[in-house]
């Protein structure tokens, strides 16, 4: 194992304040468990899972809930003992809703027995052994769109993984969730690697860090320092969006994944050091992934902190113990300022991807109006993707979309950058937000009707 300075830069980047002093060094703590969980059945990209309880029924922690409805689906979990309470629809932290398991918590935990999984010997288990459990507890990408871990592990027969790239990028402001699973747990990141390793026959290991992390890089040199093979940690420069996953690839491999194809097209499988802890965990002692590291961050937060939360827990308990929000708070962000969604109230729970929770005061965002496009290019500069973002904007204001999608939109990744530097305040992000929600909308309609047509 070898630590070595990235020699690739990609196109554009912006660099954001970043914030992260916040709460950097403050340890993983986790949350005394909450009176009420709201666990959704939505928290992973794909089918949502189908809800296999009903309110009255008394569940343990670790008890299947729902169940994986589907191929792009992950089945879910209880994150706690307690009594079922209700199954509604509840909104999402990106704003979408879905049903929820609401579930009463047991004051006495010890009374109800965990349902674990059986652990397993990841170098006698077999690779499907090791691929199912995987499945089994649920686990999907935890640093992003949670696209399910198990069919990401499951490259088609006609293409073969050469790099697992570990993302530790956590390029994010106020962000430092990751930044501490390295810290504290890079054992059981070995351990994930090794698994993933197996699963995938033994591809090359790059470990992607920020240079703004060398705590952490130190933490991964000593827990990998007598690992086999092809592995290296590879120290990316501070750069947003370092942590998107083509980017990332590129960084640390050279290569390039083409538009609208998958990393696995380029021989590659990236996936966020949080999920490559929670693999170990799930293989290891079966636990299922009920819970994860969030910070709680921003000037608006009394006590920011990394909390170890059980997954469905509300905002507004995160919020209560880290201290509650000072006086002022004018946006909540749930995951970082430059991808994260304003929450409209701290009913909002956590899920599998909950990375942060920013509370920002008067301090931290300012009013402005979207003003026309001047024609600067600053947008064009710092989008990592190589797109006009000023062209798209204007096609997407003017209802134009066919132009839009000519201009390569749904390539666009959301990373906020072209917004970012533009000084007209332009709205960029958002309006390609809009494009790609309109042109899925009418790829589905005409998936639907070709489908009808077939069964005519």
């Amino acid at each position: 194992m070898k630590t070595v300075k990235s020699a690739f830069k990609f196109h554009g980047g912006v660099h954001p304040q970043y914030n992260k002093e916040l709460a950097r060094d403050k340890a993983i703590e986790p949350i005394p468990l909450p009176k009420t969980l709201a666990i959704s059945m939505s928290q992973h990209l794909g089918a949502p899972a189908k809800c296999i309880v009903k309110p009255g029924e008394h569940v343990a922690k670790g008890q299947l809930i729902g169940e994986r409805n589907g191929f792009i689906s992950v089945p879910v979990h209880a994150s706690a003992a307690g009594t079922v309470k209700a199954i509604e629809s509840r909104q999402g932290p990106a704003g979408s809703w879905a049903d929820a398991v609401i579930i009463e918590t047991d004051a006495n935990q010890a009374e109800t027995p965990p349902v674990l999984l059986a652990p397993l010997d990841w170098k006698t288990a077999t690779k499907d052994e090791l691929l199912a459990r995987v499945n089994d507890a649920g686990i999907c990408g935890m640093g992003g769109a949670g696209f399910p871990t198990s069919v990401k592990l499951s490259p088609p027969p006609d293409k073969h993984c050469e790099y697992l790239v570990l993302n530790g990028a956590e390029c994010e402001p106020y962000l430092t969730a990751d930044f501490r699973v390295m810290l504290e747990h890079a054992d059981k990141i070995r351990i994930g690697v090794e698994i993933m390793r197996k699963i995938l026959n033994g591809p090359a290991v790059r470990i992607a860090v920020e240079a703004n992390k060398p705590e952490a890089i130190t933490a991964l040199e000593k827990a990998f320092a007598d690992i086999d093979g092809n592995v290296e940690i590879v120290v990316l420069p501070v750069l947003y969006p370092q942590g998107s996953e083509k980017h990332q690839i590129y960084a640390a491999t050279k290569r390039l994944v083409p538009p609208g194809a998958l990393p696995i097209a380029v021989g590659c499988v990236v996936e966020n050091v949080g999920t490559v802890a929670a693999i170990a965990d799930a293989v290891t002692n079966g636990a299922p992934l009920v819970s994860r590291v969030t910070t709680v961050s921003g000037d608006g937060i009394v006590e920011p902190k990394n909390v170890l939360a059980p997954i469905g827990t509300s905002y507004a308990d995160l919020a209560a113990f880290c201290g509650g929000e000072h006086e002022g708070v004018r946006k909540v962000i749930s995951g970082g300022t430059m991808m994260g969604f304003n929450v409209p109230h701290l009913a909002i729970a956590t899920t599998k991807t909950t990375s942060g929770l920013l509370f920002l005061t008067e301090k931290n965002i300012f009013q402005y109006s979207s003003e026309p496009c001047i024609n600067c290019g600053r947008c064009l500069r710092a989008c990592p993707m190589q797109l006009n973002p000023a062209g798209i904007s204007r096609a997407v204001e003017a209802d134009d979309i066919a132009t839009a999608e000519h201009l390569g939109v749904m390539n666009c990744i959301e990373c906020g950058a072209c917004s970012f530097g533009c000084p007209a305040y332009r709205s960029i992000t958002h309006l390609c937000r809009r494009a790609k929600n309109s042109i899925r909308a009418r790829m589905a309609a005409e998936k639907a009707k070709a489908a009808a047509a077939k069964k005519v």
